[in-house]
């Protein structure tokens, strides 16, 4: 059964998918492709597709994967739209080699990894990822929680608020995981209605990406605080950014 049944077509409701591209996170990209010579770039957990336009704008070849067939029916839904002619393939990030025989000069994988169970998996798909790139390349990779995230462990996060619809995260801890309870709020003078969609995240912190991300094969691991490239504090960072190079 895909999880993301029922989910995958509001997933989009809080961002603002196809419209203006925030100009920090395009100029992150900008400057990180051209200062590694990136031309090919499979974003392997690319959801809806929320970030594909983007690298397409930047003038990359791209490819996106996804292991839930309804968050790619909701990405073809939103690049047929947008216009934009972009590979999809239904597939798991842990068995990239499988599926690939050619290499990428970029792999992304942002806000997904903690989706897997543990650190075996962890270490399954960074090996993955490394596998189809070559030397020079790079990946990267986006974490929730943070290191102070998991520190404080703050128990509501408005994502999203406008006139007719809000999006809470609702979150409980345990010793390993947490579960992130979405709370998709409608209240309209038409509708007023709740939707939830919940799902376990397994942090996988700074020191802990670092050990698993060199141990499949990657040389070194940058890591930033936030789009605009400042150096992530685990004290005081409420983003965590991963460029590992292979």
């Amino acid at each position: 059964m895909d999880p993301y049944e029922g989910f995958a077509e509001r997933y989009d409701l809080s961002f603002d998918l196809f419209g203006e591209i925030d100009p920090q996170v395009t100029e992150f990209f900008h400057q990180l492709f051209e200062q590694n010579g990136v031309q090919t770039v499979l974003d392997c957990a690319c959801g809806t597709g929320r970030h594909l336009p983007l690298f397409h704008s930047l003038g990359c070849k791209v490819l996106g994967s996804d292991v839930s067939e309804a968050m790619l029916a909701q990405a073809r839904t939103n690049l047929s739209e947008a216009g934009l002619e972009v590979p999809l393939y239904q597939l798991d990030f842990r068995e990239l080699p499988h599926y690939f025989r050619q290499s990428f000069d970029a792999v992304i994988c942002l806000a997904a990894i903690g989706f897997l169970p543990g650190e075996v998996e962890f270490l399954k798909a960074f090996t993955s990822m490394a596998q189809v790139l070559r030397p020079g390349d790079i990946m990267v990779l986006t974490a929730i929680p943070t290191d102070r995230q998991w520190r404080e462990k703050p128990r509501f996060i408005l994502n999203s608020s406008r006139q007719d619809f809000s999006r809470i995260f609702a979150i409980d801890y345990f010793e390993d995981k947490a579960r992130f309870n979405i709370l998709d709020i409608f209240h309209s003078r038409e509708v007023s209605e709740l939707k939830v969609w919940s799902a376990e995240l397994h942090p996988l912190l700074r020191d802990d990406q670092e050990r698993l991300l060199l141990a499949a094969g990657f040389r070194s691991v940058d890591f930033y605080a936030s789009f605009n490239f400042s150096p992530y504090i685990k004290s005081k960072s409420n983003k965590l950014i991963a460029v590992a190079h292979l």
